[in-house]
């Protein structure tokens, strides 16, 4: 080839500008010859070469542009002619002209002490870069991170827990359990809760001061005007009668009248508005193992209600007789309950399934013996009440005159009599005949030492017993009478008459 001649880089495969991404600078060799580019060391190189051609003597070097970030600087020939440098088979790290004294012969232009090393594709293995410094300060970071989230972690606990225990002992005085909602508070009417609401307002407790002491009872109201009902021994010998109603009120009363014999006493309060009069019921009416209520003050304990039934009907009772002469006696044909009773139930009401009274409590069966203060005991469930209707009479003879009347059959009986039945008295008090002239008695044809054994066909054992069956009619009451005469029994007709009572 001449000088002049020049090879078609388009179609010479030799002298053809590489691509860029594999382009390399031109080389410049010391001597006038040319350059000669250096042999490419690559991991993929022909294991056998070629021989490769002379250099042309005069070549026209058209050296492809290079990319900045790896282009190279030329490397002089170290001997006249132009040697050729050896192949870089290891990795290279570029330094500029600012390199330390530690900068490799590859240092580029822009390589300074802090500069990163580039990446050779020409090099035999891939550029690989190894920061110890740098892993062991991210583990030691991690291991910071772990400690310190361990110590967070502790003493967000703590913080919650102790948090926890004061809110639970702030919580502890606030602790609610489950509970019912609030009912209307109805009850039906036959109830114990019924029939208490419904007679409560017209109970009242009665504290009485006497010569002899004070003294507890019950009592109910009558009607509109203030009477109430009591006990005539609640009241007996009474100085001052101070009244309680159920709401609280306490007010003055006055003793109306009372009687002995049946042991009831009426007592009035004025100007006391809002009354609340029981209702009446028939204690005739009234069969055994019925359901009954007892409202009173038992040992000054006001508004107390008891439960229980009838436990017997027409049971004959007498009260009293702490004088000795007979005087303040009480016979009662009385109801007998279970329902408790004790002393300051005394005159209060005994109440049916319907809230009307059938009874007035008045007497109480106690255990055996007392205490060393003679006081009575508690109930052991034998309370006896005088029966309503009885006690109707009884009230309305009070409240119209003061006083009650009894009936009689005007006859003495007598009172020793140890056998089966009531027998006529031989004499009456201070030598009197003891049958009475032209009384009931004797109209009827009864006369001394009959035995009297049934009242109206129902046995009688003794004389007591008489008397509290005669007393539980009115006067004028038609009876019918068993009598044994000379070991005959005949069957005599009665009309009561009446007698004052005490």
């Amino acid at each position: 080839m001449s000088d002049s001649q020049r090879t078609d880089p388009a179609t010479d495969p030799v002298s053809a500008p590489l691509p860029r991404w594999w382009s390399r600078p031109a080389e410049s060799v010391g001597a006038p010859g040319g350059p000669v580019p250096p042999p490419r060391a690559a991991a993929h190189a022909d294991p056998h070469p070629e021989p490769e051609p002379e250099p042309d003597p005069d070549p026209v070097a058209v050296p492809a542009p290079v990319p900045q970030w790896w282009s190279r600087p030329a490397e002089p020939a170290g001997a006249p002619g132009g040697s050729v440098p050896p192949p870089r088979t290891g990795p290279q790290t570029g330094a500029g002209p600012d390199a330390g004294p530690d900068a490799g012969p590859d240092a580029g232009p822009d390589a300074g002490p802090d500069a990163a090393p580039r990446y050779d594709p020409w090099s035999v293995r891939p550029l690989q870069s190894v920061d110890h410094g740098k892993a062991g300060s991210r583990r030691i970071r991690l291991r910071q991170g772990i400690v310190l989230g361990l110590g967070a972690a502790l003493l967000a606990g703590g913080i919650g827990g102790y948090a926890g225990v004061l809110a639970e002992r702030q919580a502890g005085t606030r602790l609610e359990l489950p509970q019912a909602a609030p009912a209307d508070g109805g009850r039906a009417p036959d109830s114990v809760a019924g029939i208490a609401s419904t007679a409560l307002p017209g109970v009242v407790t009665l504290h009485v001061n006497g010569a002899e002491g004070g003294s507890t009872g019950t009592g109910f109201v009558l009607d509109g005007q203030g009477h109430i009902l009591t006990n005539n021994h609640v009241v007996h010998g009474a100085r001052t009668i101070t009244v309680t109603f159920s709401t609280g009120e306490s007010v003055a009363a006055e003793l109306v009248g009372g009687d002995t014999g049946y042991d009831l006493a009426v007592v009035k309060v004025d100007g006391v508005r809002g009354l609340r009069p029981l209702a009446l019921g028939n204690s005739e009416n009234v069969k055994v193992g019925d359901p009954v209520v007892a409202i009173g003050a038992p040992f000054d304990l006001s508004n107390t209600v008891t439960a229980g039934i009838i436990s017997a009907t027409g049971r004959p009772i007498t009260a009293g007789g702490d004088k000795g002469d007979g005087s303040d006696v009480s016979y009662v044909d009385a109801l007998q309950t279970d329902a408790p009773i004790n002393p300051g139930n005394s005159g209060g009401p005994l109440l049916d399934a319907r809230a009307q009274v059938i009874g007035i409590n008045s007497a109480i069966r106690g255990g055996d013996g007392g205490d060393s203060s003679g006081q009575q005991r508690g109930s052991i469930g034998l309370g006896f009440a005088i029966p309503v209707n009885q006690g109707k009479r009884v009230a309305e003879e009070l409240m119209r005159t003061g006083r009650a009347t009894h009936p009689v059959i005007g006859v003495t009986l007598d009172m020793e009599y140890s056998g089966d039945g009531a027998r006529v008295g031989e004499k009456g008090e201070g030598g009197k005949p003891a049958v009475t002239a032209g009384g009931p008695g004797a109209r009827a044809g009864i006369g001394p030492g009959d035995v009297i054994t049934k009242v109206d066909g129902v046995r009688v054992h003794g004389g007591d017993e008489l008397v509290i069956k005669i007393r539980a009619h009115r006067p004028g009451d038609r009876l019918t009478l068993t009598v044994l005469r000379g070991g005959r029994e005949r069957t005599l007709e009665v009309v009561l008459g009446s007698a004052n009572g005490s």
